[in-house]
């Protein structure tokens, strides 16, 4: 176990902006191949399949990813799971070259790929950063995290969109695979920096101490219940991340898809900012109802027009409250288990709390396509009713879908300020558990 004196900020940066920089180029390329596949189908369900792709292997493999976190140095996971994912992007590429275009199949499989090692590599960052920080620094450090986060929503789709009107998706993805090696040499200066012992015993097999995190996350109630309540919002936020580039393109191009996610995410990198600079030491639940609140009702005012302006700005208000949201469950979280049992737990909290984006991945496509568009199609049946008031045509199916989905997440809100156990975890942390 590291000692308090190895924990460093300065090192947490060096480890943050490698991923910062790895994050745009995911951005780059998770926008550049969505908007692939969506030109070559016209289809929102092939986008969706590349979406599912990402998330699924991710997602099921994340606890395994965890308890290698626990069991591993956490840098050196973090490392492998890094060049995992260059290497999807690398067969993608290499398909490129050797067919002169990229078939779907082939997306599927390299970003299938790329997935698999980020399951590896997600827990042991999450993970280290508890390493890195003292419990003061929580807050600011998750704002870093989200402002990470956030970077391939505010850089990657414009310059993705840029790079696409000016050059092929194959610089894109070598672009992206030279932030992956960017971020490789970050944890490697820092691993050399520091000493870092084991973090796990041999005295627990590999099934133990994945049960062992399964019985951290369920034998606190407040926890467990913070988690289903996130799993739940995910499946609507996955609606909107799926379906928002298909609603748009049905109505303008790639470059105006791409100034619209980047403009509106300066939210996100505002409220991230914010977070950072500010200590917050208590009333995280009272900033998660608030921020649900908040990005429910954006998020329906996201389908009641084509007008890409307004559109924008509800993405801006939509994605400012979500490093609210974020850092309030991550601090709730991290401040309620103890860290040598950290890796293994963001492993199952990974797989319980994005289930929704799971589901909704394999939803999305066919809601869109055989159920919500024909709704609000010339002739269609609710077209003389709600399409009234928010149009009709393609992608307007789309924006009913948002409507209902944002009412549902300010909904959610208000049951998660009711819930007891939930409020308790703001006063009843064991900082105990943080001493490292």
């Amino acid at each position: 176990m590291e000692s308090v004196q190895n924990k460093s900020f300065n090192k947490f940066l060096i480890v943050w902006m490698g991923q910062l920089i790895a994050s745009i180029g995911a951005g780059l390329t998770a926008f550049s191949l969505g908007v692939y596949a969506f030109e070559q189908t016209n289809t929102a369900t092939s986008v969706a399949i590349v979406s599912l792709c990402s998330f699924l292997p991710n997602i099921l493999l994340r606890p395994i990813g965890g308890v290698l976190a626990d069991r591993f140095d956490r840098r050196l996971m973090m490392i492998i799971g890094d060049l995992g994912a260059a290497a999807g992007l690398v067969f993608i590429l290499l398909m490129l070259i050797l067919n002169g275009n990229i078939a779907l199949w082939s997306i599927y499989v390299g970003v299938t790929v790329s997935a698999i090692f980020t399951a590896l590599q997600s827990p042991a960052y999450k993970a280290s950063a508890t390493d890195l920080l003292t419990e003061e620094e929580y807050s600011k450090g998750s704002g870093l995290l989200q402002l990470a986060e956030s970077a391939k929503f505010l850089f990657s789709p414009i310059l993705a969109g840029f790079l696409l009107s000016i050059t092929t998706i194959s610089t894109v993805l070598v672009i992206n695979i030279a932030t992956f090696l960017v971020a490789v040499i970050a944890v490697i200066v820092v691993k050399r920096g520091m000493q870092v012992a084991s973090k796990q015993s041999a005295s627990q097999s590999f099934m133990q101490e994945l049960a062992d995190g399964w019985h951290e996350v369920t034998s606190n109630k407040g926890v467990l219940l913070l988690v289903v309540i996130v799993s739940i919002i995910t499946f609507y936020l996955g609606f909107l991340q799926t379906l928002i580039g298909p609603m748009i393109l049905s109505f303008a191009d790639a470059q105006t898809l791409g100034t619209f996610l980047s403009v509106s995410a300066i939210g996100m990198l505002l409220g991230s900012i914010v977070i950072g600079l500010f200590k917050v030491t208590k009333q995280y639940v009272p900033m998660l109802v608030i921020g649900l609140v908040v990005a429910g009702v954006a998020f329906s005012l996201h389908g009641v027009t084509t007008n890409i302006y307004f559109l924008i700005a509800a993405g801006f208000v939509f994605l400012s409250a979500l490093p609210f949201i974020n850092t309030s469950a991550d601090v709730l979280v991290r401040r309620n288990i103890d860290n040598e049992k950290q890796g293994r737990v963001w492993g199952i909290i990974g797989i319980l709390s994005q289930l929704g984006f799971v589901i909704a991945y394999s939803l999305a496509g066919l809601l869109a396509d055989r159920v919500f568009n024909p709704l609000l199609q010339e002739g269609g049946l609710l077209a003389s009713t709600v399409g009234q008031y928010i149009g009709t045509g393609p992608g307007r199916g789309i924006g009913l879908l948002f409507i209902i989905s944002g009412i549902f997440v300010v909904i959610i809100a208000v049951i998660t300020s009711r819930i007891k156990s939930i409020r308790e975890l703001d006063v009843n942390h064991d900082v105990s558990n943080h001493s490292m």
